[in-house]
């Protein structure tokens, strides 16, 4: 529950990385368990595309891929 809080308070328009939620939710070292969760997310209410890996790279998404999160951030004005 803590992972899904953080991901629903991160403003439209910007990003924070996996390794950024899982310290904003309180274990630094549950990066992949955030992957994890947001692989597994549907819930429409978490913006799970502003999840993105720490060398820069969007990583994926359960809702269309890579290319349908790059269409989501753009359309936020992300990039």
């Amino acid at each position: 529950m803590k992972v899904l809080t953080v991901v629903r308070n991160i403003p439209r328009g910007k990003t924070a990385t996996y390794k950024e939620v899982a310290m904003l939710a309180g274990n630094e070292k549950a990066s992949r368990a955030v992957g994890m969760i947001m692989k597994n997310n549907y819930d429409p209410s978490v913006p799970c595309h502003r999840v993105v890996c720490s060398d820069g790279t969007l990583g994926g998404y359960n809702r269309g891929g890579t290319s349908a999160k790059k269409q989501k951030l753009q359309e936020e004005g992300y990039f």
